[in-house]
């Protein structure tokens, strides 16, 4: 039997599912890469990935999507890494710059402009703008370095009352269930060692990272993230 390709993000929020992995026998039974969320997801649609840690709104794209698993990349209220940064209160905001690595945190920008702040501004992907949306690691040395920093995390609960799902474990085409067992367990043992994969990281000065891993991420698929997956691709069709 072929070895399954997975493509994982290669951010520190999924250092420890990485770390799970590797330190598994799940490793020696598939092909791993590391890939910003745009590819993994790009992977997945185009079938060169089997699996892949995939940011949620990528799922529009694939026909025959499976969610795997019990853990995602998620939050209850704010994450800490995913913002949309100004120099202007966001009001005050006429044009945002989304970020190129990214699909559900432009679409969750976009889904609060219109749904929760109630604004139209135009977003753009390259040159000036008030604002701009970034995500992942770029964004633990200048959190706080703009004055107006909104996370998305903390909106989206605020506008809905729902955990969010960033980003899930998902396959285009069906995966045995014995296969899925050890994914979960892999996964759960990485979260089991936050601590040693903390010690592998890189410091950001200002930027708690055992507060990020162990408190602001929440890693659990659980029904409410589920039901926030659903209400979030809704509201992105209907954009």
């Amino acid at each position: 039997m072929s070895r399954l390709r997975i493509s994982a993000v290669s951010y520190t929020n999924s250092k420890p599912f990485a770390y799970g992995i590797e330190h598994s026998g799940l490793i020696n039974k598939i092909d791993l890469t590391y890939d910003i969320p745009s590819d993994c997801a790009q992977k997945l649609i185009d079938n060169k990935a089997d699996i892949g840690l995939v940011p949620v709104a990528a799922l529009l794209n694939v026909p025959d999507y499976h969610i795997l698993g019990d853990y995602c990349i998620g939050s209850v209220g704010a994450v800490n890494s995913v913002f949309i940064f100004s120099e202007k209160p966001i009001h005050e905001v006429s044009t945002i710059r989304l970020d190129p690595q990214s699909r559900t945190s432009n679409n969750l920008a976009r889904v609060l402009v219109k749904n929760y702040w109630k604004l139209s501004p135009t977003f753009v992907t390259e040159g000036d703008a008030d604002a701009f949306v970034e995500i992942g690691d770029r964004t633990f040395p200048h959190i706080n370095s703009f004055p107006f920093s909104y996370d998305l995390g903390e909106h989206w609960l605020k506008f809905t009352g729902l955990p969010f799902a960033f980003a899930v474990w998902a396959s285009n085409k069906p995966v045995a269930d014995e296969f899925i067992k050890e994914l979960n367990s892999a996964l759960k043992l990485g979260l089991d060692n936050r601590d040693k994969v903390l010690e592998q990281l890189p410091r950001y000065e200002g930027f708690d990272l055992h507060d990020y891993l162990y408190n602001k991420l929440d890693f659990d698929l659980t029904p409410e993230k589920r039901s926030a997956i659903s209400k979030y691709l809704q509201l992105v069709k209907d954009l």
